[in-house]
């Protein structure tokens, strides 16, 4: 079954504002959201002819952007130069306690951070500021919810490097929200 004309403008009319809606949750950036859409539509149109419809339209154009979101962060990983960190790293002393100086205080209640404007800016400028593959392996992991396995095998890295990407991310951006958010309120 090949794809119409009128499927593909009854699609960019009915769908285009919830899937440029996620993609711009998902990488935050206009215009790369807006690229991402359209290429939603370009495969869509070249596979409509696989589409067995088991699901809906919405449902399949969503599984399609979700996969160009990922070819996204797995080309940023790939094309991605190592950095310095603008930010310490050795958070802990030789007994992997925290040192006195990053030792993070109790921060408020998950459910009011969600609900802050100003503290997801601040988070989204802390993720800006990670090296490219920390912040694909933490969009893939925590945005996308893939599993381990999946990431490892989309960024080419090993379980172990995975991990340690994951935990040095964290510290992070940890910090960054510490001197940029929580220590400003």
């Amino acid at each position: 079954m090949n794809v119409t004309k009128d499927d593909v403008v009854y699609w960019v009319k009915i769908y285009t504002k919830d899937l440029f809606a996620y993609a711009l949750v998902k990488v935050n950036q206009k215009e790369i959201a807006e690229d991402l859409v359209q290429d939603t539509f370009l495969v869509a149109c070249q596979s409509y002819k696989n589409f067995k419809g088991n699901s809906n339209e919405k449902t399949w154009l969503l599984a399609i952007l979700k996969n160009k979101i990922a070819d996204h962060y797995r080309l940023k990983y790939k094309e991605q130069t190592e950095v310095a960190a603008e930010i310490p790293t050795n958070f802990f002393d030789k007994y992997g306690q925290w040192k006195a100086e990053y030792k993070p205080p109790k921060w408020i209640e998950e459910k009011e951070l969600q609900d802050d404007p100003e503290f997801t800016q601040a988070l989204s400028n802390c993720f800006g500021k990670l090296p490219q593959k920390w912040s694909a392996a933490m969009h893939l992991k925590f945005l996308e919810n893939d599993n381990s396995k999946a990431i490892c095998r989309k960024l080419e890295i090993t379980a172990s490097n995975f991990w340690q990407i994951i935990h040095r991310a964290k510290l992070q951006l940890r910090n960054c929200l510490q001197i940029n958010w929580f220590n400003k309120n």
